[in-house]
């Protein structure tokens, strides 16, 4: 019979689902599932009054996993919270049959993806021009492998397909958003402003006579 369907009264070491929040059934239910939960979820399935309050016992019981030095924490990845095991242990953790293994991915679906997740939406012309290259058959690829999506269409001639980064990206990636990538697009766009701006300036110089 199910725990929520026993007839006696619960005793301290159990939980009721009617019962207050209680950090312990937090923890329970990030040992059982397989995919990141949203905090908010979270908070409805544990008795949590809002997401703030589900992250402040997550920052607890991560304290708390720090300081006896479990082998696990509970991570922000792709839009939610997972408990996962720390890094330190991964080649071990592979060395098991239970475990998938590791995804690979060749040079030229990194380079394609890195270019979709930083100019997303991204379409295809655009990614050729960059690399110089036709890329079908590696955006497909990236498809099959939930790393890509099509979130649309371009509005110029012929409609192109748009592509952008999903959910699987993240969580392969470990980042919480994808504002979470390393900024370096940043240094770009601030190196072509000041080109830009020093190309308005020499053309505002006065000519020589």
């Amino acid at each position: 019979m199910a725990w929520w369907k026993r007839k006696k009264e619960p005793s301290r070491e159990e939980v009721s689902p009617d019962s207050p929040a209680d950090v312990r059934l937090l923890e329970a239910v990030l040992m059982v599932v397989n995919e990141p939960i949203p905090a908010k979820q979270l908070g409805v399935l544990t008795g949590f009054p809002d997401p703030t309050a589900v992250r402040t016992a997550v920052v607890h019981l991560n304290q708390k996993y720090d300081q006896q030095g479990r082998a696990y924490r509970i991570e922000e990845v792709a839009g939610g919270l997972q408990l996962l095991t720390r890094k330190q242990f991964a080649l071990w953790i592979r060395r098991s049959d239970q475990v998938p293994g590791e995804q690979l991915l060749s040079p030229a679906m990194l380079e394609t993806l890195s270019i979709v997740a930083y100019r997303q939406p991204i379409i295809r012309a655009e990614i050729e021009s960059i690399r110089g290259v036709a890329c079908d058959e590696v955006l497909r690829q990236l498809i099959q492998r939930d790393l890509v999506r099509i979130s649309g269409r371009e509005e110029d001639l012929g409609r192109p397909f748009l592509y952008e980064t999903t959910k699987a990206f993240l969580k392969l990636f470990g980042l919480k958003t994808i504002e979470n990538l390393p900024r370096f697009q940043k240094i770009l766009q601030q190196e072509s402003e000041i080109a830009s701006r020093i190309r308005i300036s020499l053309t505002d110089e006065p000519s020589e006579r």
